[in-house]
């Protein structure tokens, strides 16, 4: 069965260039092209392509706003964001938009394909740099990875807010009512419970679960 796919980039020609790379496989039909959001959402309405191909910074629209009003409107299509950036918060917000693949124009020469016929069979894709992002984002040592706060005692708790505000053992012990001892005791069992071992992780660690203000 042929894919049908909707090109929405505001260069052209970087349109020219998917084109030309598309137009070489047999089981995919360029069907329409757009160069702003506004474009893509009539060209979607009108060709109902099964994959839109979706830059995240048109001129009128972002590629996150497209997306959104793609699924709002119950299109079938199902969108590969194509992206310079790799930025973990720019590829969440666009999943969350809706978007069941994420290539980075870099890559786009090697990767569009495979990204293309993967969301097509159902599946989700990201190139392999933005899965390298991705997964460095949630790997063990990073806050991201850590457990919520829910899983820490309350005077634990209490310890990892006044590390976050930047107060030192002494002041903490004063402000607590404890021994200097005892909080440093609170503290290395922190650190081992969340496999975060500096101040600096603890503090977004912290700020994440809205333990302290940024």
């Amino acid at each position: 069965m042929t894919i049908r796919v909707a090109l929405i980039d505001d260069h052209r020609v970087l349109r020219d260039a998917l084109r030309a790379l598309l137009a070489v496989e047999r089981d995919i039909e360029v069907v329409g092209e757009a160069g702003t959001g506004r474009e893509a959402l009539a060209l979607a309405t009108r060709f109902a392509p099964d994959v839109v191909v979706l830059d995240d910074g048109l001129p009128d629209m972002s590629g996150f706003d497209v997306a959104r009003r793609l699924r709002a409107d119950r299109t079938a299509a199902r969108i590969v964001a194509l992206s310079e950036h790799t930025d973990k918060r720019c590829v969440q917000e666009m999943l969350r938009a809706g978007a069941a693949g994420y290539v980075t124009k870099s890559a786009a020469g090697k990767e569009l394909v495979r990204a293309i016929r993967a969301v097509a069979r159902g599946q989700g894709y990201l190139s392999p740099d933005v899965a390298r992002t991705v997964l460095n984002h949630y790997a063990p040592g990073s806050p991201e990875f850590a457990p919520p706060a829910v899983c820490l005692g309350a005077r634990e708790r209490a310890v990892l807010r006044l590390v976050a505000e930047g107060e030192h053992s002494p002041a903490i012990a004063v402000r607590l009512g404890i021994a200097v001892a005892t909080v440093d005791v609170h503290r290395r069992n922190l650190m081992r419970k969340l496999n975060l071992h500096t101040v600096a992780t603890l503090t977004k660690y912290a700020i994440r679960e809205g333990l302290t203000s940024p």
